[in-house]
């Protein structure tokens, strides 16, 4: 099993809604191994975002276990939990979520720093990434001059700025038109070939599931069925 870089483990997961508890996830199992890709697919409301969002730490489950490296880290406090966050995982969302007051080598050098990493390396990598991802004359840009293709770009470099082990995608080209979804379709290969990353897509993008070592749907907050491919 050391392959295994994640996993989760009897997730459950609900919500009340006008005092009416509403199940999104029910006895989800997933193991996820290192420097693949996995597409999550599925309806909206089938459960996809949220599972994201358990195994990236942000949420918490009802029960169930979430495992890193074979680690319990369900268990961990808040702090060191932000802190695994910031080390092991990489966040892109359909919105980008840029901070609008900074450029775009201020967004992307921020978690370097929050790292501990001194302003001027952070900087320096952060060039350095947005140079690889075509963007070396936005550098000084902030978002809202930006389009929403180099917007992603940039919440991309953001993402691996820190050399994460996983990034979690939640329809990271779902605001996009087809040439900026193509263009972060081959960005997400070359993040997994080159810089070994695994990746789990949560997306509706046909294109994008083509990419996927596996794909995953989920139907009603459970496991329907996986391809692999």
């Amino acid at each position: 099993m050391e392959n295994i870089v994640l996993s989760c483990k009897n997730i459950y997961k609900s919500y009340l809604q006008k005092n009416e508890k509403i199940s999104v996830l029910k006895n989800i199992s997933l193991d996820f191994k290192k420097e693949k890709i996995y597409i999550l697919v599925g309806a909206s409301g089938a459960g996809k975002s949220t599972l994201l969002h358990i195994l990236g730490t942000i949420d918490k489950p009802d029960s169930g276990i979430i495992y890193f490296n074979n680690e319990n880290i369900s268990k961990l406090s808040d702090a060191k939990l932000n802190i695994f966050r910031n080390k092991h995982i990489g966040f892109i969302f359909q919105f980008h979520h840029l901070l609008p007051e900074f450029t775009s080598v201020e967004n992307v050098a921020i978690p370097h720093m929050i790292m501990g990493e001194k302003p001027k390396v952070a900087f320096e990598k952060a060039k350095e990434l947005l140079n690889e991802l075509n963007l070396s004359h936005r550098f000084n840009n902030k978002p809202n001059e930006l389009s929403g293709g180099e917007q992603q770009r940039v919440a991309i470099a953001r993402a691996i700025i820190n050399e994460p082990d996983i990034i979690l995608a939640d329809e990271p080209t779902g605001n996009l038109d087809s040439k900026n979804a193509e263009i972060i379709n081959n960005l997400f290969i070359a993040l997994n070939q080159k810089k070994k990353i695994t990746l789990i897509i949560a997306t509706h993008n046909p294109e994008l599931m083509n990419i996927g070592h596996s794909v995953i749907e989920i139907k009603d907050g459970c496991i329907n069925n996986i391809i692999y491919q």
